[in-house]
């Protein structure tokens, strides 16, 4: 509870802008490139981890997997959207396979034992979820849950990605932009570090765009 305040008292010091609609993804990116959307809690820290993560091109926050079009944070924040806070990974798959980044997103990035929520921040925006933008991802991800699931119970959303919409400008970057905030240092900063010491060959210190 106390994280989840510090989150919202956070957002109090940054004025909103408004939710910039990027087009909707629902093919592969243009080779070489490729493209998914992974939800697991706030965005900050899922965007920070895959930021670090080599091969990845860009990390982006954004909602995904809601009916409302063009959503804001205020309205996912209600969680009466279907939205779930998101992050595009637009990666290189010679640099950094769909494997690994699986890896990255079930064990550090975020927990997947975890129902309608991660840690302090509850609620269906909060899921955890891929929207997969190929059939080939769809596969991997379903095999790779089928064997996580055989020790634990996973609740992890597989769905195909329809839509993403780009999270307003201050949430971009956050973590990396406010590193000294209490949320940020309880919940994100352990995630980054995990990275780091658990992947140290898929770690990068040059920031992916967003």
């Amino acid at each position: 509870m106390l994280s989840a305040l510090l989150r919202a008292a956070a957002l109090l010091s940054f004025a909103a802008a408004p939710a910039t609609a990027a087009p909707a993804v629902t093919a592969r990116s243009a080779a070489p490139l490729d493209t998914v959307v992974f939800a697991g809690g706030c965005f900050w820290g899922v965007q920070a981890v895959f930021q670090h993560v080599k091969g990845v091109v860009s990390a982006t926050s954004g909602y995904s997997g809601g009916t409302v079009a063009n959503p804001d944070y205020e309205q996912v924040s209600t969680g009466r959207t279907g939205h779930a806070e998101s992050v595009r990974v637009v990666y290189d798959p010679a640099k950094v396979s769909y494997q690994q980044l699986l890896t990255v997103f079930f064990t550090v990035a975020h927990d997947p034992t975890e129902l309608n929520r991660q840690g302090p921040d509850v609620g269906t925006q909060y899921r955890s979820a891929l929207f997969y933008t190929s059939d080939a991802q769809r596969q991997a991800t379903q095999a790779y849950i089928a064997r996580l699931a055989t020790k634990q119970k996973v609740v992890t959303q597989v769905a195909p990605l329809r839509g993403f919409t780009v999270a307003e400008a201050y949430h971009q970057d956050y973590a990396t932009r406010h590193p000294d905030e209490a949320y940020i240092r309880y919940n994100d900063a352990p995630k980054i570090a995990a990275l780091h010491q658990q992947f140290p060959q898929l770690w990068s210190d040059k920031l992916a765009a967003h």
